[in-house]
């Protein structure tokens, strides 16, 4: 996945955004919290935030794909 953690309120975040894309109702509300925080967190933590995303991104869905 990744060599970093992510808080528990970006991956909540994702997760949601996550949903509401399966469900064909993600809000332009969902996804700018989701790209400021992560923006916020790749900032704070002197890292891409591409590979924030990215990484995020395959975390949240590969979770909720196995469940």
């Amino acid at each position: 996945m990744s060599d970093f953690e992510y808080p528990s309120d970006l991956i909540n975040l994702e997760t949601t955004a996550w949903q509401e894309i399966q469900a064909g109702r993600l809000t332009i509300a969902t996804a700018d919290a989701v790209q400021s925080a992560i923006t916020t967190f790749a900032t704070e933590a002197g890292l891409d935030r591409y590979t924030v995303e990215m990484g995020l991104k395959k975390m949240v869905r590969h979770t909720a794909q196995a469940a």
